[in-house]
C-alpha cells in the first residue's frame, strides 16, 4: 500500500503543480550533458561507441547507483518523502496535456499556423508543411509515444525498482533524445544511449499498448499491434503508436520530413483521419490508462494485505 500511497502522491503533485516552472533537473542536467559531448567533441573524442557509453555509464548508471547506495542510508520517512519528490519529477502527464492542448485548440480554431507552432515544442519532425490533418497527427503520436515514455515507463520503473530505477530510466531516455540520432554527429556516440534506452523500455512499452488496448478499441488495438508493430526503426515506437492508434481508431500517416529530409514510413492504426478532437482522445486515452494502474496497484495492495487464510474457500 506504500507504494500505491507514493504512486497516487505523485500524480497528484503533477495534477495540481504540473513540471516546475524554472531549475527541472531533468533540463539541467541535458543542459550538462550538452556541454559533455561538446567538451568531447574538442578533445577529438566524440567518435566512438566506447566513448558514448563511458558517458551513459558515468551520467546515468552511476547516479541511478548513488541514489540506491542514498536510499539505505536515510530514515524511512525521508526516504519516502524523496521517492514522491523524485517519481513527480520523472512524470510529464500534466505537461503532456498541456502541450497537446495547445495545438488541439488552435487546430480546431483554424489557426494552423498556431498549431504547428505548438507541434515543434512536442516533436522532432519539420512542421511547417504539415496540413490540418499532418499536425494533428503529428500531435496524436506524439502524445501516444510520450504517454509511454514519460508517464507508464516511469510508474513500470519505479514498481520494479524504486526510485534508482526511474532516475536511470528518465536520464538514459534524455540521453536517448539528445544523442540518439542517426546523423553522422551521432550515429556512433549516441548508439549506447539509443540501445539502453530500447532496453530499459521494452516490457514498458509492451505494458502501455496493452494499456492502451484495454482503455480503448481491444482488438483493433491488438491487430494493429501484429500487423504493424514492426513499422519504425525502434522495437519501441511502432508497438505503442500502432496499438494507440488501433484504440482511437485512426490512421497516421508514417510519411515526414526531418530536418529538412523526407522519410516514408507506412502508416499506423486503422480508421478515420486524425482531427483536433483525435489529439483529445488520446490524452484521454492516457489519462484513462493512468486510472487503470492505478486501480490495478490499488487491488494488487489490499490483496497483499489480506492474510491468504483469511481469504474464503
Amino acid at each position: 500500500m506504500l507504494t500505491f500511497l507514493v504512486v497516487a502522491f505523485a500524480l497528484l503533485v503533477d495534477r495540481l503543480a504540473g513540471e516546475p516552472a524554472r531549475a527541472h533537473p531533468l533540463v539541467a542536467f541535458g543542459r550538462f550533458a550538452a556541454r559533455v559531448h561538446v567538451c568531447l567533441e574538442r578533445r577529438g573524442m566524440a567518435d566512438t561507441r566506447t566513448t558514448g557509453a563511458l558517458a551513459v555509464l558515468g551520467l546515468a548508471v552511476l547516479p541511478a547507483l548513488a541514489v540506491a547506495l542514498l536510499a539505505a542510508s536515510l530514515p524511512a520517512h525521508v526516504w519516502l518523502l524523496l521517492e514522491v519528490a523524485g517519481l513527480y519529477l520523472a512524470l510529464a502527464l500534466r505537461s503532456l496535456e498541456e502541450h497537446a492542448r495547445a495545438v488541439a485548440v488552435p487546430l480546431a480554431d483554424g489557426d494552423l499556423m498556431a498549431a504547428r507552432k505548438a507541434l515543434g515544442m512536442l516533436v522532432s519532425r519539420d512542421t511547417e508543411h504539415l496540413d490540418r490533418e499532418g499536425v494533428a497527427a503529428a500531435a496524436t503520436e506524439s502524445v501516444l509515444e510520450n504517454g509511454a515514455d514519460a508517464v507508464f515507463a516511469s510508474l513500470f520503473w519505479y514498481l520494479l525498482a524504486g526510485l534508482p530505477g526511474v532516475v536511470l530510466h528518465r536520464l538514459v531516455n534524455t540521453l536517448d533524445a539528445m544523442w540518439g540520432y542517426r546523423s553522422t554527429r551521432y550515429r556512433r556516440f549516441g548508439w549506447a544511449a539509443a540501445r539502453l534506452d530500447d532496453v530499459l523500455n521494452l516490457i514498458p512499452a509492451r505494458l502501455t499498448g496493452l494499456t492502451y488496448a484495454a482503455c480503448g478499441r481491444f482488438r483493433p488495438a491488438l491487430a494493429c499491434w501484429r500487423q504493424q508493430g514492426r513499422y519504425r526503426a525502434s522495437p519501441n515506437a511502432a508497438v505503442v503508436m500502432a496499438s494507440g492508434a488501433g484504440a482511437l481508431g485512426v490512421k497516421l500517416p508514417g510519411a515526414g520530413r526531418y530536418r529538412g529530409r523526407p522519410v516514408d514510413r507506412p502508416p499506423l492504426g486503422a480508421g478515420v483521419p486524425a482531427t483536433a478532437a483525435t489529439v483529445r482522445r488520446a490524452v484521454a486515452l492516457v489519462r484513462r490508462g493512468v486510472v487503470l494502474w492505478l486501480l490495478v496497484l490499488l487491488l494488487a495492495g489490499v490483496a497483499w494485505q489480506v492474510p491468504f487464510g483469511s481469504l474464503p474457500v
